[in-house]
This record gives structure tokens, C-alpha cells and sequence, in this order.
């Protein structure tokens, strides 16, 4: 698809620096079939690279498995270990993207995304938020990304019946990855 088409108000082609602070990387994950919980990872870092042509951009970044923040200390403490994200051995989740395309009015970002030592493609809805400058005399940058995983694609296999109910399980085997990310233009 040509990107003669593709055009983003105030659009700053760059490398930009994830900005923790005003970043965030979360999920939603359905618990024993009736409410969802919600997470999140409080440290990670990334890059972003818009390229002159926004359709060449990309983004690498990485998240540290071990900083889970569920709000419940014990919950994180059993995500932390072998039944789930076995942290002792893999520290770490990436994703490396591999294309942006356009889709109608939206964008999608095409990547690989490993985790416990397992590497798939996925796909995420992107949201382009804006460019502007920031109170510092720097630029920002506003992306919003969602995709979904099964979590048993990629190791991350436990679960546990719900006792009464056939069929039933505590955790889902969807779920859902929430990227609101700022970046910080690089000089």
C-alpha cells in the first residue's frame, strides 16, 4: 500500500525514547469466568523510530516480567513463578515490530512478541494520539496499541478448575495487552 495516503497531523519522522512515567503497559485477563482483573508492568523501556514514511516506522521494546503489579502482592508473587512467567529464567518480555499498515483510517503494528522463550506474531490496533512539543522545550509523541494474545501460545499454561462448574476455569486463556505510550523525541 502506498503511503502517499497516510497522513498524520503535526507528524515528526525521529527516534523517540518511551517515557515511563507517562507510559503505561497493561492487561485485562478474565478470572473464574465472571469479572476480568486487570495489571500492569511497572518498569520496561523502548524505542520508536518514525520514519519519514510513517508505513517504515518501528518500535522495539521490553518489559521486566518481575515487576507485575496486579495490586494483590500474592496474586503477582505466583504470576512471578513457574506456573506462570517462571521470571528465574525468562526476565523479560519483548516485541520487535516487523510493519506498520495502514487499515482504512486506523493503523496496525505487525511485530514479534516473545515470552518465555517463545516468539509469535502478533498484531496491534494502533492509535496515533498526536505530536506536540513538550514543557521542556522537547517533543512528545501519544500512541495507543491493543491486541490480544492466548496466553498458552506461549507457555504460560497453568490454571486451575473452578470445583462445581464443568468446564470451568480460574483464568482465561485470553488476554488482553494495553500499551498508552509517550515518547520523548531523541536528539
Amino acid at each position: 500500500m502506498s503511503s502517499t495516503a497516510v497522513e498524520i497531523p503535526g507528524y515528526v519522522a525521529g527516534t523517540w525514547a518511551i517515557d515511563p512515567v507517562h507510559s503505561e503497559v497493561s492487561f485485562t485477563v478474565r478470572h473464574m469466568m465472571v469479572s476480568k482483573v486487570r495489571g500492569r508492568f511497572d518498569t520496561f523501556e523502548g524505542t520508536i523510530v518514525t520514519g519519514a514514511d510513517p508505513l517504515s516506522s518501528s518500535v522495539t521494546a521490553s518489559v521486566d516480567l518481575s515487576s507485575i503489579n496486579t495490586g494483590q502482592e500474592q496474586r503477582d508473587a505466583h504470576i512471578r513463578s513457574a506456573d506462570f512467567f517462571e521470571v528465574e529464567k525468562h526476565t523479560h518480555m519483548t516485541f520487535a515490530s516487523t510493519g506498520v499498515r495502514a487499515d482504512g483510517g486506523d493503523f496496525l503494528l505487525d511485530g514479534d512478541l516473545t515470552l518465555k522463550g517463545i516468539t509469535k506474531p502478533v498484531t496491534f490496533k494502533l492509535d496515533v494520539n498526536g505530536f506536540g512539543p513538550d514543557a521542556y522545550g522537547g517533543t512528545r509523541v501519544g500512541f495507543s496499541a491493543t491486541t490480544e494474545i492466548n496466553r498458552s501460545d506461549f507457555g504460560v499454561n497453568f490454571n486451575g478448575p473452578i470445583p462445581g462448574v464443568p468446564g470451568g476455569v480460574a483464568v482465561s486463556e485470553k488476554v488482553t495487552i494495553n500499551l498508552e505510550i509517550e515518547g520523548v523525541l531523541q536528539s
